[in-house]
């Protein structure tokens, strides 16, 4: 599909390097990891074990030899003497940035040479066309750790009858862990996840064959500062990082192009050994040091990428669509009912983002939104895989893989916009410089829990960064775009959630297509401020859980 594969271009000469060293140790391997250490804590019925990752690195650590070449010819050559039991960090979110030719080395290998890995990465690639989701079919990782499963049934189903175990870590936790690690830095506190399953360890980690849950998560130490709960992370090493790179000098510096920067120099930082895949290598010097986006000191081994980047959710424009001119349209028409009731929500979040503010929306009604901003209002999207300025879908001819957002769809970057890893993308968010955060639910409590990430009993993809995004609500407001109930009828504004929580007393408005509730984060109360047109206090009352006052200037909702 034109503009979906970047062709890859190569400016160096040809790679014919013979390597007659070897950089890992060949004199011991990992041994299997035994995650139960026979720790057991009691809640309420049950008596679970707990995971515990205290140091992910093999005993038997891999060397390197300064001095010598880095390059290496096939990235088979690369990856030869991996060994089973390693922890390996894969670079990438979606499909972008992915190192896919390194991905297949590694599964060319096969699960009776190399088996048993630990993979850190924000997902698991693409079903049947990408990313750790190769390894995971062919059945070489058995243990992940992650942010988001995504719609991979591979990873799903292997997970829940006990043959992968996955760790659920929040996005910006995950990048921040990393980050630690290549900075000697052992722990850090942080605000996510505070008061949720997170904190507590209660997120099953491996199922038995019936799906009985076998292996929890591990319960955090928790500080109070400033009157609110922060919670320990330890730092996440590994023991090889696999990442992929625009250019690359035989010196090692790398050059990112936009949204595939995301953990690649978290991790090359990170691990003991760092393998870059690179699109162009070329000789030293022939790079501006001021583009240089990760210092060559970092970099183990170069292997040419022999494999095109790709874009996993591909989404287009046509030129008559303008800024959201068909969504507009469908909304003035009518169209159909689901469809009025989104834009009726999309068009008051829109209110929520004022000019020039920096806004976050989450997948669904939330990034409507912006098409409902008056003419000439602008805001600062923020997309928390590394964009500021995000702009709409491309034109087909626009399409390029390394700028994807958060949804994994492909988009464009406005004039003005910036791109950045992802320690930096959290830190945005965490430290409360996004203004406006704009997030789906599950459910919302009168206090202003929020649930959107997991239904027990039933699959859940994961938080993503949705932790990360309530984590500082004191700064950065958080809006709730939802319909007002569920599809099966079931109340989504409750007085308590029922469901596992995102954070605890963040949101400070609810918009659904019933009306407007503003939430008293402190007393942990509602009030109905906004109805819409058609509807009456009595149908709100009826399909709402929670208790709520109404206000005495009560408004249309518009």
């Amino acid at each position: 599909m034109a503009g979906v594969q970047r062709a890859l271009r190569q400016t160096g000469p040809a790679l014919l390097v013979a390597r007659q060293w070897a950089v890992f140790s060949s004199t011991a391997s990992r041994p299997s990891l035994k995650l139960s250490l026979g720790v057991k804590i009691q809640t309420g019925h049950n008596v679970r074990s707990l995971s515990c990752s205290k140091n992910w690195r093999s005993q038997s650590l891999p060397t390197v030899t300064r001095g010598d070449s880095k390059l290496y010819a096939t990235a088979d050559d690369a990856v030869a003497d991996i060994k089973c039991g390693y922890v390996i960090l894969s670079s990438g979110f979606g499909l972008c940035g992915v190192a896919e030719t390194l991905i297949e080395a590694i599964r060319q290998r096969g699960p009776e040479s190399l088996h048993s890995l630990t993979a850190v990465s924000n997902n698991a690639g693409a079903q049947g066309r990408g990313g750790l989701a190769l390894l995971i079919e062919s059945g070489q990782i058995n243990r992940m750790i992650m942010s988001h499963l995504g719609s991979n049934k591979i990873l799903q189903e292997k997970y829940l009858t006990g043959k992968i175990a996955v760790e659920l870590c929040p996005q910006g936790t995950i990048a921040e862990r990393i980050r630690a690690a290549g900075s000697g830095i052992p722990a850090f506190f942080t605000p996510t996840g505070g008061r949720t399953f997170i904190q507590q360890g209660e997120i099953p980690v491996r199922h038995d064959a019936d799906g009985n849950v076998v292996e929890y998560g591990k319960p955090r130490e928790t500080r109070i500062f400033n009157g609110r709960p922060f919670l320990m992370e330890t730092a996440l090493p590994g023991d090889v990082a696999i990442l992929r790179a625009w250019k690359v000098d035989k010196a090692g510096n790398c050059v990112f192009r936009y949204t595939a920067k995301g953990f690649a120099p978290l991790m090359a930082k990170a691990a003991k050994v760092a393998i870059v895949e690179a699109e162009n290598i070329v000789e030293v010097g022939e790079m501006d040091p001021n583009d240089v986006n990760l210092a060559g000191i970092f970099i183990d081994r170069i292997v040419p990428a022999t494999k095109p980047s790709q874009v996993e959710v591909l989404k287009t424009r046509s030129p008559n669509d303008g800024n959201g001119k068909q969504a507009k349209a469908a909304a003035k028409s009518g169209g159909s009912d689901a469809l009025e009731r989104r834009n009726r929500i999309a068009t008051r979040a829109a209110k929520e983002l004022k000019h020039g503010s920096y806004v976050n929306l989450g997948v669904g009604i939330p990034t409507l939104a912006p098409e409902f901003l008056p003419r000439g209002q602008q805001v600062w999207i923020q997309s928390e895989n590394g964009i500021l300025g995000m702009g709409p879908y491309p034109l087909p001819d626009q399409v390029d893989p390394d700028i994807v957002n958060a949804g994994k769809e492909s988009v464009t970057l406005v004039p003005g916009a910036a791109t950045f890893d992802s320690s930096e993308s959290f830190s945005m968010i965490r430290g409360g410089h996004v203004d406006v955060s704009i997030l789906g639910a599950l459910q919302v409590s009168a206090a202003g829990d929020l649930a959107n990430y997991m239904i027990p009993g039933k699959m859940f993809k994961g938080m993503g960064g949705a932790m990360d995004l309530v984590s500082n609500p004191d700064n950065t407001k958080i809006v709730v775009a939802t319909e007002h109930v569920a599809k099966d009828g079931s109340f989504k504004v409750v007085q308590s959630c029922s469901l596992p929580l995102t954070g605890a007393r963040v949101v400070s408005t609810i918009i659904t297509d019933l009306c407007v509730f503003e939430v008293d984060r402190k007393k942990g109360t509602l009030t109905l401020t906004e109805i819409a047109p058609g509807v009456d206090v009595e149908e709100v009352k009826s399909k709402t859980d929670a208790a709520f006052s109404v206000a005495d200037d009560l408004k249309a909702m518009e």
